[in-house]
């Protein structure tokens, strides 16, 4: 399988194996939901998003560890990674995916505008995340931050394709 892992090709390979996606937004204030929902039929498979842009919802909404989030502040791999298994919790979906970060214009909790963590959750209850380091300005690194959270959950559910899945869908 081979694709550009737009939003598309993520929710056609999702509805092919009948499973379904939920979205946990900060820096993208619900970015990545409008990318994947103006996708034609992405009701079969997107169940929905939580844009948890204050701290404190990504304890209360998502079961963030507070104490994570006290330590070392929102911007961080494992409060990525913690969204996206929550989220998925919260929604009822087979994938989650999370975005937290800096956007800008001003550093936050530390951490240098650009700074962006992206993760996906996946049936297995396994992890991916990637930390970025982004420029240009806050639209732009918003938008970088989109493309990499569709791209990261595209290159795992590649990565978690089954022998049937592949044979089947050699389109992507």
């Amino acid at each position: 399988m081979s694709g550009d892992g737009t939003a598309a090709e993520v929710l056609a390979l999702l509805e092919r194996r009948g499973q379904t996606l939920a979205v946990a937004e900060s820096l993208t204030g619900g970015l990545v939901a409008a990318e994947l929902t103006a996708v034609d039929g992405a009701s079969r498979s997107f169940r929905g998003s939580v844009t948890a842009y204050a701290t404190e919802l990504k304890h209360e909404l998502l079961g963030v560890d507070g104490a994570l989030l006290a330590e070392r502040g929102a911007v961080d791999a494992e409060v990525a990674r913690q969204m996206a298994r929550g989220v998925r919790r919260a929604l009822g979906a087979d994938w989650g995916v999370a975005t937290t970060g800096v956007a800008g214009p001003t550093p936050q909790d530390g951490q240098p505008v650009g700074t962006v963590h992206v993760a996906v959750a996946g049936p297995s209850e396994a992890v991916a995340a990637a930390a970025l380091r982004l420029e240009g300005d806050r639209a732009g690194i918003r938008g970088q931050t989109v493309r990499a959270a569709v791209k990261l959950l595209f290159s795992e559910l590649i990565a978690t394709a089954g022998a049937k899945d592949t044979e089947q869908h050699d389109e992507f």
